[in-house]
């Protein structure tokens, strides 16, 4: 049992240890020079937060155990930085954060993720998202979010509703 609630400042150092936990599962699997120790540092999760990215987290036994992040993009609302600790997957956690927050949506809504990260593509698929054609997907990914060419490369989009 556990309650998903508006992250705020004093969470900041549970988010960073749920994202570099989780993201682990990424290692040798994304294209090798993507990867980097931490996968997200202090500054980059400060900057992201900066820049709009609100989290939502799930909350069991007083410990945040997932996060889910959306930011407000032109005319699209972004799923950011969604990841369960360890531990606490595959218990529905990232399934109740994403119903959270798609109950709030009212607008179009995109996620970018690892084209080879097929767990996450599927978990998208799952709950309403479709895969963008990949000439589209470049063009989304160009438009609204701030990543290298290398990673847009790497990457793939995916909307709900379906584009």
């Amino acid at each position: 049992m556990g309650i998903i609630r508006r992250c705020d400042g004093s969470d900041l150092p549970s988010i960073l240890a749920i994202i570099n936990a989780a993201a682990e599962s990424y290692r040798g699997v994304i294209p090798e020079h993507q990867w980097h120790e931490p996968y997200m540092s202090h500054e980059q999760l400060r900057s992201e937060i900066d820049a709009g990215v609100a989290f939502w987290g799930f909350e069991s036994d007083l410990d945040l155990v997932g996060v889910m992040g959306v930011q407000a993009v032109q005319e699209v609302d972004l799923i950011r930085h969604a990841y369960v600790s360890p531990h606490s997957q595959r218990m529905g956690i990232g399934a109740q954060l994403m119903e959270c927050i798609r109950q709030d949506a009212r607008r179009q809504m995109l996620v970018g993720t690892w084209a080879a990260a097929r767990w996450a593509i599927r978990f998208y698929e799952r709950h309403g998202f479709q895969l963008v054609p990949s000439g589209r997907a470049a063009e989304l990914l160009r438009t609204y979010w701030s990543i290298s060419p290398a990673q847009a490369l790497a990457s793939v989009v995916l909307a709900n509703p379906p584009l």
